[in-house]
């Protein structure tokens, strides 16, 4: 059995169990409105209306009195026929309580070019070679869009501030129109994965002749042009630079792992099967990428009562279906909006309540991974580092699960039963 699922209220539905035996499931369900995530977003299979549904959850925040903001990252003009104005890449006010804003990668390379040759002209580091680039000349390569957005997501969202108060400006909840869920997911993991990296290019510079004699230059030069919280490296050590970074790092991964903080909800034709799969699919990766599904949208222009079937592959996620909005023609926001069922409203603003992908139980050395959209063939389970952590394979996503001191030890075995992968320790 899949690991208890905590409810505050609840709603029950039958379903089809061992033995053609019908029995009750529990769904997650919010007892009353909190505050909606920081960021929130939607994945699914192209043409499957996950930008419709950024345009819906970003006016249903910004009627319920959040200042809300609408991030596109697409030249598709299917996000500005929905929101009725122009979005460019500023932030425009298309409403009360809500703004919108494109990225777009060739020109948020400027800034930081910028930043980079201020930073240049005091170490003189690279002898004025920077000085000579124009940031208008570049193109876009492979993996800047990325390190953009997530430049750009900090500076709305402010995920890196050491305190809890709110900087005057921040917006309450941001909503990220992702063009990609593949790129999204590599998003997602980008802060874990870069923390191994950093790792290694330490030693790299700690250990090795070259690295002492280049790496304090260029690591200076870096941390200057980021600047993060502030900061420069004037009169500090490079061992301190490296632990801040690193901090920085896990501070971020620990931003995107939050549900609380960040959403991401599925979204799907509920009469498409191949709609449906990739949702399904793609609920698995997010958690291979270290994050959270918080529920499930079907969206369809004639509703069915395929809702209730594809609701019940999805349990223990809560499921809800969103208004159909034509993108042909200028929609009729009031009416949408006033057409969003309750269970909608209760799944965007709380979703601090998600199923557990990973427990251990300690009586029985075993450890209990939920893998959904996955098969057995799919999963490869590797062992590293002395018997202390796993490492699961699947869904093009590598994921390292440590494991508490009293389980460490050598794999003795792994079976994957309705859709968990069981691991036994010796």
């Amino acid at each position: 059995m899949a690991p208890s699922l905590l409810v505050s209220a609840s709603q029950t539905l039958a379903v089809a169990g061992r033995g053609g035996r019908r029995r009750r499931l529990v769904i997650a369900n919010s007892g009353g409105a909190g505050a909606p995530p920081k960021l929130v977003t939607f994945l699914g299979k192209g043409g499957s209306g996950k930008t419709t549904a950024a345009a819906v959850a970003a006016q249903y925040y910004a009627s319920e009195g959040f200042k809300t903001c609408l991030v596109i990252q697409s030249q598709d003009p299917t996000a500005e026929q929905l929101m009725g104005c122009k979005i460019g890449n500023s932030l425009t006010e298309c409403a009360a309580n809500l703004s919108t804003i494109k990225l777009e990668t060739s020109k948020m390379l400027l800034e930081p070019l910028d930043r980079l040759k201020k930073a240049d002209a005091q170490s003189n580091l690279t002898q004025g070679v920077l000085e000579g680039i124009v940031g208008e000349e570049l193109g876009v390569l492979p993996g800047m869009d990325s390190i953009s957005t997530v430049l750009s997501l900090q500076k709305l969202l402010n995920f890196l501030s050491a305190g809890t108060s709110s900087p005057q400006g921040e917006f309450d909840v941001v909503v990220y129109d992702c063009n990609n869920t593949e790129e999204f997911l590599r998003l997602t993991g980008a802060t874990e994965r870069a923390r191994s990296y950093l790792k290694y290019v330490r030693e790299l510079a700690e250990k090795t002749d070259v690295g002492r004699l280049a790496s304090p230059s260029l690591l200076k030069l870096i941390y200057d042009s980021a600047r993060p919280n502030g900061k420069t490296s004037e009169g500090r050590m490079s061992t301190e630079i490296w632990n801040e970074i690193e901090q920085l790092l896990e501070k971020i991964s620990l931003w995107f792992t939050d549900p609380s903080k960040l959403a991401c909800f599925l979204v799907m034709d509920p009469r498409g099967s191949i709609s449906v799969s990739s949702a399904l699919r793609y609920w698995g990766c997010t958690i291979q990428a270290g994050a959270q599904i918080c529920g499930a949208f079907g969206y369809a222009e004639d509703p069915c009562e395929a809702h209730q079937e594809v609701g019940e592959k999805f349990l223990p996620l809560s499921f809800s279906s969103l208004p159909f909005v034509s993108a042909d023609s200028s929609p009729d926001w009031g009416s949408a909006l006033s057409s969003l069922n309750q269970n909608t409203k209760e799944l965007l603003r709380n979703t601090s309540k998600v199923y557990p992908s990973v427990s251990f139980d300690s009586a029985q050395k075993s450890v209990t991974l939920f893998m959904p959209g996955f098969d057995k063939s799919e999963i490869k389970l590797y062992q590293y580092r002395g018997g202390s952590e796993l490492l699961i394979e699947a869904g093009d996503q590598r994921r390292i699960i440590k494991l508490p001191r009293s389980m460490q030890g050598k794999v003795g075995g792994a079976k994957f039963i309705d859709r968990n992968l069981v691991v036994s320790i010796r």
